[in-house]
């Protein structure tokens, strides 16, 4: 068992958390396990995908060390089966203070959503452990650079549109992590493990 400040270190570590959208429980699996092979050690599997707690139930039990999540967690009773399957930290794609609330009450971290400064401020108000920035195309690494100048508490993740060849601008513009869906985990498991493998060389 894990205190939250732990996963929250754990998903955050390697700057990138892979965003696995696929639209059942295998291939959310096979597309994990490519990128986990790889040497990626944080996953999101979004609720969106109607297989996605069989997916994180699976995936916890075969990748004890690493550090997998629920992503689109949009209300309590979600949250709670999220966490039951194995899920050791929830994103959201807003700020909701009942989920923020579960997260906490049985030991997982919470990465609430926002758009805006009044929201990142909300988000850490309720008791968020980092927010997720969304969607990080719209706003670009200079937000995020002149949000963190007046809020350098906030731990941010720019999530939503960013491929590998972009995390180092977010990354010094002084987000804590990325989120990154299709640009890492499109394709088959060749092509995943080939793209992990070659952005964990160069953050390494």
């Amino acid at each position: 068992m894990s205190y939250r400040w732990e996963i929250t270190d754990a998903a955050l570590r390697q700057g990138v958390v892979g965003i696995v959208r696929t639209a059942d429980a295998a291939s959310a699996v096979v597309a994990a396990r490519a990128a986990l092979d790889a040497g990626l050690r944080s996953i999101e599997v979004p609720l969106t995908n109607s297989g996605a707690l069989a997916a994180i139930e699976e995936l916890t039990a075969a990748y004890p060390d690493a550090t997998i999540g629920a992503g689109t967690v949009l209300d309590e009773a979600s949250a709670v089966l999220a966490i039951r399957a194995g899920a050791r930290f929830l994103v959201s794609p807003n700020v909701e203070a009942v989920v923020i609330r579960t997260a906490h009450r049985y030991g997982a971290a919470a990465f609430p959503g926002a758009g805006s400064v009044t929201e990142i401020v909300r988000a850490l108000e309720e008791g968020a452990d980092a927010v997720k920035v969304f969607p990080a195309t719209a706003l670009g690494p200079r937000w995020v650079k002149d949000v963190r100048a007046a809020l350098p508490q906030a731990p941010l993740v720019p999530t939503g549109g960013i491929a590998p060849e972009d995390v180092p601008e977010w990354l010094a513009a002084g987000a804590v992590a990325v989120g990154m869906g299709s640009a890492l985990t499109r394709g088959t498991a060749d092509d995943i493990r080939a793209r992990v493998a070659a952005m964990v060389r160069e953050g390494s």
